[in-house]
Protein backbone atom coordinates (compact mmCIF):
# COMPACT_ATOMS: atom_id res chain seq x y z
CA UNK A 1 0.00 0.00 0.00
CA UNK A 2 1.45 3.60 -0.41
CA UNK A 3 -0.23 6.62 0.54
CA UNK A 4 -0.11 9.70 -1.69
CA UNK A 5 -0.06 13.12 -1.16
CA UNK A 6 1.61 16.41 -3.18
CA UNK A 7 5.27 16.55 -1.88
CA UNK A 8 5.27 13.68 0.45
CA UNK A 9 6.63 15.79 3.41
CA UNK A 10 3.10 16.13 5.37
CA UNK A 11 -0.07 14.25 4.84
CA UNK A 12 1.21 10.96 3.21
CA UNK A 13 4.18 10.99 5.89
CA UNK A 14 1.74 11.07 8.48
CA UNK A 15 -0.70 8.12 6.70
CA UNK A 16 2.28 6.14 6.41
CA UNK A 17 3.24 6.45 10.12
CA UNK A 18 0.10 6.09 11.16
CA UNK A 19 -0.90 3.13 9.35
CA UNK A 20 2.46 1.14 10.42
CA UNK A 21 2.02 1.54 13.80
CA UNK A 22 -1.54 0.28 13.10
CA UNK A 23 -0.29 -2.74 11.79
CA UNK A 24 2.37 -3.11 14.33
CA UNK A 25 0.61 -3.22 17.29
CA UNK A 26 -1.75 -5.64 16.14
CA UNK A 27 0.76 -7.94 15.45
CA UNK A 28 0.69 -7.71 11.30
CA UNK A 29 3.93 -5.67 10.84
CA UNK A 30 5.42 -8.10 9.07
CA UNK A 31 2.74 -8.42 6.63
CA UNK A 32 1.79 -5.39 5.13
CA UNK A 33 3.93 -3.45 3.19
CA UNK A 34 2.93 0.49 3.67
CA UNK A 35 4.87 2.93 2.00
CA UNK A 36 4.24 7.16 0.78
CA UNK A 37 5.21 9.23 -2.16
CA UNK A 38 4.13 12.45 -3.67
CA UNK A 39 2.53 13.07 -7.09
CA UNK A 40 5.31 16.09 -7.23
CA UNK A 41 9.24 15.80 -7.50
CA UNK A 42 9.75 19.29 -5.34
CA UNK A 43 10.79 17.55 -1.71
CA UNK A 44 12.48 14.10 -3.22
CA UNK A 45 14.84 12.94 -0.70
CA UNK A 46 14.13 16.04 2.44
CA UNK A 47 12.96 14.47 5.33
CA UNK A 48 9.39 15.41 6.20
CA UNK A 49 8.49 18.80 7.27
CA UNK A 50 9.14 19.25 10.70
CA UNK A 51 6.00 20.25 12.12
CA UNK A 52 4.86 16.34 10.57
CA UNK A 53 6.92 15.29 12.62
CA UNK A 54 6.00 17.61 15.59
CA UNK A 55 2.30 16.75 15.24
CA UNK A 56 3.65 12.50 15.04
CA UNK A 57 5.89 13.02 17.99
CA UNK A 58 3.09 14.50 20.15
CA UNK A 59 0.60 11.71 19.37
CA UNK A 60 3.77 9.43 20.65
CA UNK A 61 4.65 8.41 16.65
CA UNK A 62 8.32 8.84 15.13
CA UNK A 63 8.28 10.23 12.01
CA UNK A 64 12.22 10.82 11.98
CA UNK A 65 13.09 8.37 9.15
CA UNK A 66 10.99 9.42 6.58
CA UNK A 67 12.51 10.35 3.00
CA UNK A 68 10.12 12.14 0.54
CA UNK A 69 10.14 10.28 -2.72
CA UNK A 70 7.97 10.88 -5.82
CA UNK A 71 5.53 7.95 -7.10
CA UNK A 72 6.11 6.30 -10.37
CA UNK A 73 3.27 4.81 -12.12
CA UNK A 74 5.47 1.46 -12.50
CA UNK A 75 4.67 0.74 -8.80
CA UNK A 76 1.13 0.18 -9.85
CA UNK A 77 2.38 -3.56 -10.36
CA UNK A 78 3.41 -4.24 -6.86
CA UNK A 79 0.91 -2.33 -4.74
CA UNK A 80 -2.30 -3.56 -4.09
CA UNK A 81 -4.00 -0.07 -3.03
CA UNK A 82 -3.32 3.20 -3.54
CA UNK A 83 -4.40 5.68 -1.38
CA UNK A 84 -4.72 9.51 -2.16
CA UNK A 85 -4.97 12.30 0.69
CA UNK A 86 -7.18 14.56 -1.63
CA UNK A 87 -9.09 14.39 -5.15
CA UNK A 88 -6.24 15.95 -6.94
CA UNK A 89 -3.82 13.24 -6.19
CA UNK A 90 -6.55 10.80 -7.01
CA UNK A 91 -7.19 12.66 -10.46
CA UNK A 92 -3.11 12.38 -11.37
CA UNK A 93 -2.83 8.88 -9.62
CA UNK A 94 -5.70 8.01 -12.46
CA UNK A 95 -3.96 9.79 -14.94
CA UNK A 96 -0.87 7.58 -14.54
CA UNK A 97 -2.26 4.73 -14.45
CA UNK A 98 -2.51 2.73 -18.14
CA UNK A 99 -4.93 -0.20 -17.09
CA UNK A 100 -8.31 -0.37 -15.16
CA UNK A 101 -6.25 -2.54 -12.65
CA UNK A 102 -4.34 -0.30 -11.97
CA UNK A 103 -7.78 2.66 -11.53
CA UNK A 104 -9.13 -0.15 -9.38
CA UNK A 105 -6.38 0.09 -6.92
CA UNK A 106 -6.82 3.90 -6.39
CA UNK A 107 -8.91 5.20 -3.67
CA UNK A 108 -9.43 8.41 -1.09
CA UNK A 109 -8.14 7.87 1.94
CA UNK A 110 -11.17 9.68 3.74
CA UNK A 111 -13.73 7.54 1.86
CA UNK A 112 -12.68 4.64 4.11
CA UNK A 113 -13.99 6.48 7.11
CA UNK A 114 -17.97 6.85 7.00
CA UNK A 115 -17.83 9.58 9.68
CA UNK A 116 -15.09 11.51 7.32
CA UNK A 117 -16.43 10.46 3.94
CA UNK A 118 -18.30 13.33 3.49
CA UNK A 119 -15.21 15.85 3.37
CA UNK A 120 -13.92 13.98 0.55
CA UNK A 121 -10.80 15.81 0.87
CA UNK A 122 -7.95 15.78 3.76
CA UNK A 123 -6.60 19.31 4.19
CA UNK A 124 -3.39 20.53 3.06
CA UNK A 125 -1.63 21.86 6.33
CA UNK A 126 1.64 23.12 4.67
CA UNK A 127 0.85 26.55 4.66
CA UNK A 128 -0.90 26.70 8.40
CA UNK A 129 0.21 25.87 11.76
CA UNK A 130 1.00 23.38 14.32
CA UNK A 131 -2.99 23.23 15.32
CA UNK A 132 -3.78 22.49 11.66
CA UNK A 133 -1.01 19.63 11.62
CA UNK A 134 -2.53 18.21 14.68
CA UNK A 135 -6.12 18.32 13.09
CA UNK A 136 -5.06 16.54 9.90
CA UNK A 137 -3.00 14.08 12.15
CA UNK A 138 -6.29 13.35 13.68
CA UNK A 139 -8.39 12.90 10.71
CA UNK A 140 -5.75 10.98 9.36
CA UNK A 141 -5.39 8.73 12.36
CA UNK A 142 -9.41 7.77 12.10
CA UNK A 143 -8.97 7.47 8.46
CA UNK A 144 -6.04 4.88 9.08
CA UNK A 145 -8.30 3.14 11.74
CA UNK A 146 -11.26 2.26 9.43
CA UNK A 147 -9.16 1.36 6.38
CA UNK A 148 -7.30 -1.36 8.92
CA UNK A 149 -10.51 -2.34 10.69
CA UNK A 150 -11.37 -3.16 6.84
CA UNK A 151 -8.36 -4.72 5.67
CA UNK A 152 -7.26 -6.40 9.23
CA UNK A 153 -9.33 -9.64 8.43
CA UNK A 154 -7.91 -10.62 4.92
CA UNK A 155 -4.29 -9.48 6.61
CA UNK A 156 -4.59 -12.09 9.20
CA UNK A 157 -5.56 -14.71 6.74
CA UNK A 158 -3.02 -14.15 4.77
CA UNK A 159 -0.87 -14.03 7.76
CA UNK A 160 -2.08 -17.55 8.66
CA UNK A 161 -1.72 -18.94 5.65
Amino acid sequence: MCFVCAGNICRSPMAEVVFTSLAARAGLGAHVSVASAGTGDWHVGEQADGRTVAALHRRGYDGTAHRARQFEAEWFADLDLVVALDRSHERILRSWATTDEDRGKIGLLLAFDAGQVHLGDVPDPYYSDDRMFDEVLGMIERACIALFRQLQPAVRQGATQ
